[in-house]
């Protein structure tokens, strides 16, 4: 058996969103919505420089991504995905570690992020990195509406 090297953690930039998007769109439990177009999470990089990370390969391909931000007193975590090829060898881990450090160098000291009550899978590999479950919270939304004129 061959081993590749260990793919790059580095910052996301806008250039890398189209290939994240891609990948976030085949992998279950990732879930886009409004705003997570390419102007919407470009404008979310630019409030939030450094925060985000992706692993590349040594030829420049993106196979994992995870966006990181804050509101200036607490950080978010979503869209966190590794290639299915790639997984279970850290990946995920390592991106979750830049952006929680990034963050952390921000002043933050807390963070939040969602995780469809369904994806067990993704309920597991959170709490293994020491997330907590809350229960006692519910999520709630309203559209906003942007209007010209």
């Amino acid at each position: 058996m061959e081993l590749t090297p260990a793919p790059t953690i580095r910052a996301m930039t806008p250039a890398d969103l189209c290939a994240a998007i891609d990948l976030w769109t085949v992998t279950d439990g990732v879930g886009l919505a409004e705003g997570d177009d390419l102007p919407g999470l470009t404008r979310y990089l630019k409030r939030n420089p450094r925060c985000s990370a992706v692993a590349e390969t040594e030829e420049g391909v993106i196979i994992g991504a995870v966006m990181s931000g804050h509101d200036g007193r607490r950080g978010w975590l979503y869209h966190l995905a590794v290639a299915s090829a790639f997984r279970g060898r850290g990946i995920g881990r390592q991106m979750v570690e830049y952006a929680v450090a990034a963050l952390r160098r921000e002043g933050i000291q807390r963070c939040s992020l969602f995780v469809f009550h369904w994806c067990e899978s993704a309920r597991d590999f959170w709490q293994h990195l020491g997330f907590e479950l809350r229960d006692n919270l519910q999520l709630m939304q309203s559209h906003v509406a942007c209007s010209e004129g």
